[in-house]
Formats: C-alpha cells, structure tokens, sequence
C-alpha cells in the first residue's frame, strides 16, 4: 500500500470513529513513523497534492472524509489547546445564549488558560484569549455542550469574561 493511501486509510478510519481533525503527531504514531521533518514534508506534499488539507499549522483533515462543517471548528479548537483548560465564552457564548443579537459571523471566541492567538481555518477564525483566572474561580461557571463536545460558559461567566478581558461591551441588548 502506498504511503499516500495508508494515510488516507487513517484519515477515514478517524472519521468514522468521531475524528476527522488530526495532529501531525497522532498521524505520525497511527502510520507508525516517527515525527520528524520527512514526515512532515510529506504531510506538505499531501496537501499540495489535494489529498489532505492543513486547516491551521500542525493540524489537518482529509478531503475525501472531512469532518461535519458544524463541528470542525470545535474540534480544532480541542486539537490546538489539548493541553490547556479551554471554553467557549465571550461573543460567541453570549450570542449563543441570546445575551447580543448580533452572530459573531465566521469567529469563535475562546477563553483559554493556554496561550491567547487568533488563527484562520477553513471553517472560521478561532479567537483565543488568555485568562489569568485560577480555575477555582470558574470552574463551578461553566457547563459542557454534548453537541461540540466542548465546555462554555453560563451567562455569568461569559459577562464576566467579557468585562475582564475589557472588551467592547456595546453589542450587550438592554
């Protein structure tokens, strides 16, 4: 079997077992190859060729089995801050419980205990925003959403969160 096909193979395996979004490295320790700079040339090489797509640096999908559009971006987001305790809060959550009108279109905005950064992918710009917080302090706020399989922030939180990072607080309705 090619190199090529072999990873493929993986990709679909993935999605079907509820992936679809892989790291470099989990693509490395499931073709049993080690993670170094030929195998990182041919995941480039892959996704010159159309076969896979990078959706953010160190992270890709397969083309042939992506993941479902309504939770890729989620599943980035968990792949990127694997390491760090991560929430959707602020804009996103807030539109998301009907606190603004407004949809944060094509953004989603996460509080993150790991590095803040803003990044592009195909399904939407994921906003990271540190919080210096101890967890003790939010934890009791936040509850976990099946449907991404990621936590969010209740109201309180997001409010809080939105007001600690001193955001624009305009898009608040009366």
């Amino acid at each position: 079997m090619k190199r090529s096909d072999k990873l493929l193979l993986i990709f679909s395996k993935a999605e079907k077992a509820g992936g679809g979004i892989q790291t470099t490295a989990e693509l490395a320790v499931m073709m049993r190859e080690p993670r170094n700079g030929s195998f990182i040339k041919f995941l480039s090489d892959c996704a010159q060729k159309g076969l896979i797509r990078s959706v953010v640096r160190g992270i890709y999908e397969s083309v042939l089995t992506p993941p479902e559009p309504q939770t890729a971006i989620y599943k980035i987001v968990k792949k990127m801050r694997a390491n760090a305790i991560s929430y959707i809060s602020l804009e996103s959550q807030l539109s998301h419980v009907g606190e603004i009108s407004q949809i944060p279109m094509d953004r989603l905005t996460v509080v993150t205990k790991g590095r803040s950064g803003t990044y592009k992918t195909p399904y939407g710009v994921i906003e990271f925003t540190h919080t210096k917080q101890p967890i003790k302090r939010f934890e009791h706020n936040l509850y976990f959403d099946p449907d991404i399989k990621m936590y969010r922030a209740n109201t309180e939180q997001a409010l809080a969160d939105l007001k600690h990072t001193r955001r624009n607080l305009h898009l608040l309705d009366a």
